[in-house]
């Protein structure tokens, strides 16, 4: 493993966990350590947006990497309340109330800058990514608890709220209007991502960039670790009968994603769907995959995670391989045997060990 240990990927989702965790041998003062060349890596967890954050980083002494992660969990906690579509008070909630009110709403720089990049994705991949799925989400979650697909008429009537072209933005004037009545915004795809951009922006101004941010399956990987290529990361497998083999990765300063169906599914009449909604129907997938992406920041591989997830193995590597910086592998299972796809860039990623 070395010192500087290994940092797992998979695949939990939604408002429980996507495995994201740090092989590690003590704890000091709350946190994982390591010693290395004068300075210590330290890791601290805190529950955050729903789910456990995990803060590693390279310092000097534990009071310097205690406030680091401090400052990173405060600045997680600023984006949930931003972004979370569970807290009514949040701006992204009060934005969606305001859905057919004909009214542009002024939003904030930190929500502007993530709707703008997911208006992006969205006509990349001709909806496969759509923020504005809030009401498809909203029913496909009580499909799930009530094990029964949603009516007819009540998905339809969902599928009329939903669509990226019904979001008006303007850039002059920093406003969104949500053109139809009961519209509503969803940033599950791509809000973690960025929480956990905006968390190593904050460690790398207190001087602290040799650090990795992590939570629901997302990270921001900060500089590589001293003397080491990258930071380990182990990328997650569908494990069907020890056919997938985990590859460990050499990253730095990136971000990297994982969406599927491993943990989170619904079987209904006798067919598995993932938790994940295409926008286009309404339903969750129904392809038993597991997509991890890297790319230049942990907002970006959040989304392409899931664009990848919705347009499939082959459109989603095509996709991805337009997209500067980035590198996707997808695993699925079909059938009996599991598949596994690539991007040309993913094939060059160094592996951990190995020097590029």
């Amino acid at each position: 493993m070395g010192l500087g240990g290994v940092v797992k990927i998979g695949a939990f989702f939604g408002g429980w966990v996507r495995r994201a965790w740090v092989i590690g041998v003590m704890m000091v003062g709350g946190g994982e350590v390591w010693g290395l060349e004068g300075v210590q890596k330290y890791s601290f967890e805190k529950a955050e947006m729903g789910l456990p954050f995990r803060v590693s980083v390279y310092a000097a002494d534990e009071v310097v990497a205690k406030a680091g992660a401090e400052a990173a969990f405060r600045r997680i906690e600023e984006v949930n309340a931003v972004m979370s579509d569970y807290d009514s008070d949040s701006e992204l909630s009060r934005l969606s109330a305001s859905a057919g009110s004909g009214k542009a709403v002024e939003v904030s720089e930190m929500l502007w800058k993530v709707l703008v990049h997911a208006e992006g994705m969205a006509e990349r991949t001709g909806g496969a990514f759509d923020v504005t799925v809030g009401p498809m989400v909203h029913l496909w979650r009580r499909a799930r608890r009530k094990v029964e697909l949603p009516e007819a008429g009540v998905l339809a009537a969902a599928r009329e709220r939903v669509g990226y072209g019904k979001m008006r933005m303007d850039a002059e004037k920093r406003t969104v209007e949500l053109r139809v009545a009961g519209m509503g915004l969803d940033l599950g795809a791509i809000a973690k991502g960025y929480a956990c951009d905006e968390a190593l922006k904050v460690l790398r101004q207190m001087g602290l960039g040799c650090a990795l941010v992590g939570g629901g399956g997302d990270m921001a990987v900060g500089d590589a670790p001293p003397g080491q290529v990258g930071w380990r990361v182990e990328v997650g497998t569908l494990e069907v009968g020890g056919v997938g083999k985990a590859e460990v990765l050499a990253l730095k300063n990136c971000g990297v994603a994982t969406s599927g169906d491993l943990f989170q599914r619904v079987e209904i009449g006798g067919k598995r769907y993932s938790h994940i909604v295409d926008p286009r129907t309404g339903l969750g997938l129904t392809d038993h995959s597991l997509v991890t992406v890297v790319a230049v920041d942990g907002m970006s591989a959040d989304a392409l995670s899931t664009g990848v997830s919705v347009l499939g193995p082959e459109g989603g590597v095509k996709f991805v391989e337009g997209i500067a910086g980035a590198a996707v592998r997808v695993e699925r299972q079909p059938g009996a045997v599991v598949e596994v796809v690539e991007s040309e860039r993913w094939k060059g990623i160094p592996r951990a060990g190995l020097r590029p």
